[in-house]
């Protein structure tokens, strides 16, 4: 449903997008996973026809972006980090005004109209004027005016960008929903985003794509070790010396203490399980052992991993942050 093949987008001598490809198919949630500043927005920008490519090639449902733009916006529905709306309207004089900026026939505004208020849960606002509803109606008002012709792609940058808790959680179930109906492509940095909601992940960091699948695969290929939590009461400096000469381990990192019970991850390589050595260093030094269990990879430590210094050194790690603010630098200027 969208195809992204060799995308670069330069600002001058900066590159924002180096060589990005990837493919999202029909009917999936895919996260568009990255740092601030990592060239997400802008691919975001270039897949909507709202930013020219550099080059590359960019197509949704089977439309060039750049060969047919009117014809790809007709199947693209986009909400901006900012949404798009206009604050001294009401709800309904918004989203029938969309409506016919997109080309919906004049007969079926009202019922496009009442449809996208009642799956977005805006109707019992619809009345009101934009500029006096709360941030996280705002966003559902503008995620309404990116359903209102029934694309086929939505393309979702930061939705949840400045939400309380309760407004996270509904937008979430929101975008959820969309899985099998819409394509979606949801932009994000915030990690909890993209386990709750998306089926798969693509990571990009400083203009890269850096790591593509399901958040499950990404942890299968990362994981070169095993983690073990221990949780023991004793001097943490001489625990912490303890677990290092065990055999097998290779690497011990202090975490929290909590009531004088300190807790460490040890790494092992994958396949040597060193758990009842670990227990039998804790009670040979008499000290007393609360925890000791295996610890998967989180979506935390995959993010950490993809995107650290030494990881992104090869790929030009100040390209991302010095094209976000030539990018700002020519929206302000209009280009």
């Amino acid at each position: 449903m969208i195809e992204v093949q060799g995308l670069t987008k330069r600002y001058g001598p900066t590159v924002a997008v180096s060589e990005v490809s990837f493919e999202v198919r029909k009917g999936e949630v895919l996260g568009f996973l990255g740092p601030n500043g990592a060239g997400k927005t802008t691919t975001m920008r270039v897949i909507t026809g709202y930013l020219p490519p550099s080059a590359g090639k960019v197509r949704v449902a089977g439309v060039d972006v750049v060969e047919e733009p009117l014809e790809a916006k007709r199947h693209t529905g986009y909400l901006p980090e900012n949404p798009p709306v206009y604050p001294d309207m009401t709800v309904v004089e918004y989203l029938a005004f969309v409506a016919r900026v997109k080309g919906l026939p004049r007969g079926e505004v009202k019922k496009r109209v009442d449809e996208v208020s009642e799956k977005c849960a805006i109707t019992d606002v619809r009345e009101r004027q934009i500029g006096k509803l709360s941030k996280g109606y705002r966003q559902r008002v503008g995620l309404a005016q990116a359903l209102i012709h029934n694309p086929d792609v939505l393309i979702l940058d930061e939705p949840t960008a400045g939400l309380d808790p309760k407004q996270i959680i509904e937008t979430r179930e929101l975008i959820r929903g969309f899985a099998g109906q819409h394509t979606v492509v949801l932009s994000t940095h915030i990690l909890p985003e993209v386990s709750k909601t998306c089926q798969r992940v693509v990571v990009i960091n400083a203009g890269k794509i850096v790591a593509e699948g399901s958040p499950d695969e990404l942890k299968r290929r990362l994981e070169g070790f095993e983690a073990v939590l221990v949780t023991a009461e004793g001097p943490r400096e001489e625990i912490k010396s303890k677990l290092e000469r065990v055999n097998g381990v290779n690497l011990v990192e202090p975490r929290e203490v909590v009531d004088g019970r300190a807790t460490f991850e040890v790494h092992a390589e994958k396949g040597n399980d060193v758990r009842a050595e670990l227990a039998r260093a804790i009670v040979e030094s008499q000290w007393k052992l609360f925890e000791l269990r295996t610890s998967g990879m989180s979506l935390e430590d995959i993010f950490l991993k993809l995107t650290t210094e030494d990881m992104a050194a090869s790929h030009q790690p100040s390209a991302g942050g010095q094209a976000a603010g030539a990018e700002n630098a020519s929206l302000k200027a209009g280009g």
